[in-house]
């Protein structure tokens, strides 16, 4: 059995479902729309926090493969919010050292934001402070059985044996392969689930929740799940006392 990964009172890396944008506005009496513009004021306030706080990396659940099923007026504001970041934050980002990468399915994207999505990675491709990973148009479920289907394909070419596919090779073909797995999982808006994000990589991940809607995320909330993070015993399925070096 691999050893567990050593304890840090701060996450390498974050994961973030940014819920409660579409309730944000209602609750104002205002377009859901206007509710995702304030969303995109909160992802500037979680990206400061985590630079300042020495994170490797942040991944953002910002467009699920299920939200495709949304009111086509919410999706086509979503889809020129999307480009709009594209545009006016990536070359800041860079600026700064950060990469930026894109995980999921990104078919059933317009051609104009597939190729931001490419020049962004590319721009920022060799950049080392921090990765920040967008999932759009990702599902776990969907994530996972691409890997399969990878690892599948070269098993039938005869490039894997069967016999040698492990955890370790399933997670090499999965979108965040390279990355530390999520040490801190956050979700705002109030529901307690993962709703089919990073199904694999949230096996032992600390789960935070709060009914703050994300528009209403500032430092101090972000503050208290790191606090609440570092309090906690990370065991990785072992006892308390060979996490601290005692007897079993």
């Amino acid at each position: 059995m691999s050893s567990p990964p050593p304890a840090s009172r701060t996450p390498r890396h974050l994961a973030v479902i940014m819920d409660g944008n579409g309730r944000w506005a209602e609750r104002r009496q205002r377009p859901r729309t206007l509710g995702h513009r304030a969303g995109a004021k909160a992802v500037q306030v979680c990206i400061e926090f985590c630079l300042a706080n020495g994170v490797e990396a942040l991944t953002l659940f910002a467009f699920s493969s299920e939200n495709w099923n949304r009111p086509q007026e919410e999706v086509g504001a979503l889809m020129k919010l999307f480009l709009r970041m594209l545009d006016s934050e990536v070359e800041e980002m860079h600026r700064r050292g950060m990469r930026v990468a894109f995980i999921g399915d990104r078919s059933g994207f317009p051609e104009p934001i597939r190729a931001r999505m490419a020049q962004s990675e590319a721009l920022t491709r060799d950049n080392r402070r921090m990765v920040l990973t967008i999932a759009a148009g990702y599902g776990g479920r969907w994530d996972i059985t691409q890997a399969c289907r990878q690892l599948a394909e070269d098993a039938a070419a005869g490039r894997v044996d069967p016999a040698s596919i492990d955890e370790s090779l399933v997670q090499s073909r999965l979108g965040l392969a390279g990355l530390p797995e999520p040490d801190l999982f956050i979700r705002t808006g109030g529901d307690v689930r993962i709703s089919n994000f990073l199904l694999w990589q949230l096996a032992y991940t600390e789960m935070w929740f709060t009914d703050l809607l994300w528009p209403d995320l500032d430092t101090a909330s972000l503050q208290a799940a790191f606090d609440a993070y570092a309090a906690r015993e990370r065991r990785f399925g072992l006892t308390s006392a060979q996490v601290s070096g005692g007897a079993a």
